[in-house]
């Protein structure tokens, strides 16, 4: 549990999918892969008509790369391996046959605004903002680029990348499209996600699946397209840039 964890419960046709780290939802790889399994489990389950994707404790929604595991990497072949568990939870949430509805109860970083652009909705607390700070530590959002790129349009992707250092606030995410909707406290949130929730489980399973394909249409390579950018990544993290951008953010992070 110290190392973080995934779990998911399914109940009325709901399965909701939780992750969570110590370290601000930081993902390790073992908690990626976890989240990739659990998706495509309750993708798999006919019971299941929804999927809610959320964390656990009252920090960011996630932090993004896990910068212990980050710092392990010695090889590329090893930063391939963990740039892929990014790939394969967008994939998981792709190709599951049902819509995947997130819950944002606070801050995005890197790979959390990833996953919050690779959910079908993303439904968000006001105090939710994002921040794609990939680029500040050498790397560039090359596995999560594409989700992203998908849901905001590449000028905004474009301008989020280039800004690594700057968090934009939850409206302006919602007003390009990141979030569905901002609400304003964690009640109000929970009851929008649960009622559209509810409302999705009586539904047509069929008719929501060809939704679902026609909706992720011109993604299909994305099998290897995103396996190809985690070798990217995987490379680039082995700079010395790299290893001391981290130690200065874990250095600067100790001292709050």
């Amino acid at each position: 549990m110290s190392d973080g964890y995934v779990k998911h419960e399914v109940k009325e046709g709901i399965a909701t999918v939780t992750f969570h780290h110590p370290k601000s939802n930081s993902l390790p790889g073992h908690v990626l892969r976890g989240m990739a399994k659990a998706i495509g489990d309750c993708g798999s389950d006919p019971a299941v008509r929804v999927i809610i994707l959320r964390s656990d404790g009252d920090k960011a929604f996630c932090a993004g790369a896990s910068f212990d595991e980050l710092l392990a990497i010695d090889d590329g072949d090893k930063g391939m391996e963990f740039f892929t568990g990014f790939a394969l939870v967008i994939n998981a949430i792709r190709k599951a046959p049902v819509f995947v509805l997130g819950r944002i109860h606070s801050h995005c970083v890197g790979g959390g605004v990833g996953l919050a652009c690779a959910v079908d909705i993303a439904y968000a607390h006001e105090g939710a903002s994002a921040r794609l700070s990939e680029l500040a530590i050498g790397i560039g959002p090359f596995v999560v680029g594409p989700a992203v790129e998908r849901k905001v349009g590449p000028g905004t992707f474009g301008l989020l990348s280039a800004t690594p250092a700057l968090r934009r606030s939850a409206q302006w995410c919602e007003q390009r499209g990141l979030y569905a909707e901002v609400l304003p406290t964690l009640e109000a949130l929970d009851a929008r996600i649960d009622a559209h929730a509810k409302e999705l489980a009586t539904y047509s399973p069929e008719a929501m699946a060809d939704l679902k394909k026609v909706m992720w249409r011109g993604t299909e390579d994305w099998d290897t397209l995103l396996t190809e950018r985690a070798a990217i990544s995987g490379r680039l993290v082995l700079s010395e840039f790299t290893s001391n951008a981290i130690a200065k953010f874990r250095a600067e992070a100790a001292k709050r």
